[in-house]
């Protein structure tokens, strides 16, 4: 009985301690619900008041913006109604300048039909006074003043005609002085120097011991570079330098260019030697082209087909008396530039024709036909204009001079050329006895080539191994030796060498 009375005590105290804990629970629960309320409510509180302090700050801001739009309207508005009474001040003015004008206009008018009527009434009056002359002097007015000059004639014919002959004798003393004064300052205007690299050119070495290279085993690249340039190669005590000697400019550009690319590769020897060469001739063109073109803009010269500055930049390797043919061409152009601007001719005309007044002989050892005449045909071919053509034309008086700027490129061509120190007769001849001794080799059947090599002492003769065989090469050499004694004559002897080189050629694939 007291085991269930404890239970029952304990189940008791267990439910009773259960409400008043859930009891305490909801009182707590209350509580903090009623301080979370009083939390929102504060920020809410917090929050407007915030949003009353923004909202009172937007607006301030606005009004003051406001003010100071309304402010810079006005400022435009008294700035525009002063703008337009400038205007409005203006027009007025114009509108008076217009009306003072017009009322000039009106008075000019007025005054300009009385000159007219004075002039008429003069005329009248002078007409009339002519007519009343005539009839008391029974002559026209034609008729007395030919009678008058008759008379002064007559009576003054001998200090006339002493006058005429004074002042013809001035006027050529005159014209004698500025034609010497037009020449001379043309001449002191242009400073070209006279080219004298003439016969030899000089090529600078990196170092002595490429020397060495150049002569090669027993000298024989040497020879194998002279046989293929047709050039004298002088190895000399002079340091750091070769000279290449060869009367043709063309071969010693040839042989310069493929030295100087052995000396940069390093491996010289005869294929080497040949395969350079081959490269040097190929690159000759394109020097040919900038030499062209060179002279061309430096003649001021414009417009010109590229074929015919190819053409042009040939006389770069031509040599006149030992003046270079492209230089001189150049110097011509600035001398007939000058004298066409002193006389008051065509300039651009007359430095055309005389850049191409020797650009036949470009051509003249390959075309028939003197140079001017080779060159008229050139110019035609690429359309040259005609002014151009007759200016270049008469230089050497083949044709009439047609314009003032033929006479002024002939003129200009013959100070160039008879200036002291432009050429040398001696040089030109000994090139003209080289060409000769080379032209009676190249006559004969079977030959590739001819050199003619040590200042005309030695010429080489390369044949064609399958047309000429060794018997033949030894008859070719006395064949050669007796044609140049009938028909040169020269000092001392010439060595006739003839080379006859068979080399077979096969490829493995």
């Amino acid at each position: 009985m007291s085991l269930k009375v404890i239970l029952l005590l304990l189940a008791s105290a267990g439910v009773i301690g259960i409400a008043v804990g859930y009891f305490l629970r909801m009182i707590i629960l209350l509580g903090q619900r009623g301080s979370m309320e009083i939390q929102i409510r504060k920020m809410m509180l917090d929050a407007e008041e915030k949003s009353k302090k923004i909202l009172s700050e937007a607006e301030a801001r606005a009004k003051e913006r406001e003010n100071q739009i309304s402010g810079e309207l006005k400022e435009r508005e008294r700035e525009l109604k002063a703008t337009e009474e400038r205007f409005v001040r203006k027009e007025d003015l114009l509108d008076k300048r217009q009306t003072n004008l017009d009322a000039e206009q009106e008075s000019l008018a007025k005054k300009e039909e009385a000159v007219k009527a004075a002039e008429e009434e003069a005329k009248r009056l002078v007409l009339e006074q002519q007519e009343k002359l005539e009839k008391v002097a029974g002559l026209s007015s034609k008729e007395a003043r030919d009678e008058l000059i008759r008379s002064i004639e007559k009576q003054y014919e001998s200090d006339i005609e002493g006058r005429m002959r004074k002042l013809e004798i001035e006027g050529n003393e005159r014209l004698e002085r500025r034609a010497q004064e037009i020449l001379t300052t043309s001449v002191h205007r242009l400073g070209n120097s006279v080219v004298s690299d003439v016969l030899a050119t000089t090529i600078s070495l990196p170092s002595d011991e490429i020397k060495g290279k150049i002569i090669g085993k027993e000298g024989r690249n040497i020879r194998a570079f002279e046989r293929a340039t047709g050039v004298d190669v002088i190895v000399d005590d002079t340091p750091g330098t070769i000279t290449l000697s060869s009367y043709d400019p063309v071969r010693r550009q040839i042989a310069r260019i493929a030295l100087e690319n052995l000396i940069i590769d390093g491996r010289i020897q005869p294929a080497k030697i040949e395969e350079a060469v081959q490269k040097a001739e190929a690159e000759l063109n394109t020097i040919i082209k900038k030499k062209g073109t060179e002279a061309a803009y430096e003649a001021r010269v414009q417009n010109i087909d590229p074929k015919l500055l190819q053409i042009l930049g040939r006389l770069y390797f031509r040599t006149s008396y030992g003046q270079n043919v492209l230089d001189h061409s150049v110097e011509v152009a600035h001398l007939a530039g000058m004298l066409a601007e002193e006389l008051g001719a065509d300039a651009a005309v007359a430095r055309a024709g005389a850049l191409f007044h020797d650009v036949g002989k470009a051509v003249d050892h390959e075309v028939p036909g003197t140079h001017v005449e080779i060159g008229r045909r050139i110019l035609q071919k690429f359309g040259v204009d005609e002014a151009v053509i007759k200016a270049m034309q008469a230089h050497h008086e083949e044709y009439p001079y047609e314009t003032p700027e033929s006479m002024i490129v002939q003129v200009a061509d013959a100070i160039s050329g008879g200036r002291p120190g432009a050429r040398r007769d001696s040089v030109e001849n000994y090139i003209k006895r080289l060409e000769e001794l080379e032209a009676i080799a190249n006559q004969e059947p079977g030959v590739e080539k001819s050199y003619a090599i040590a200042a005309g002492r030695e010429i080489r003769v390369i044949v064609k191994p399958e047309d000429i065989s060794d018997l033949e090469a030894r008859k070719l050499a006395r064949d050669i030796a007796d044609k140049i004694e009938k028909e040169l004559q020269y000092p001392g002897e010439i060595k006739v060498s003839v080379i006859r080189e068979t080399r077979i050629i096969e490829y493995a694939r």
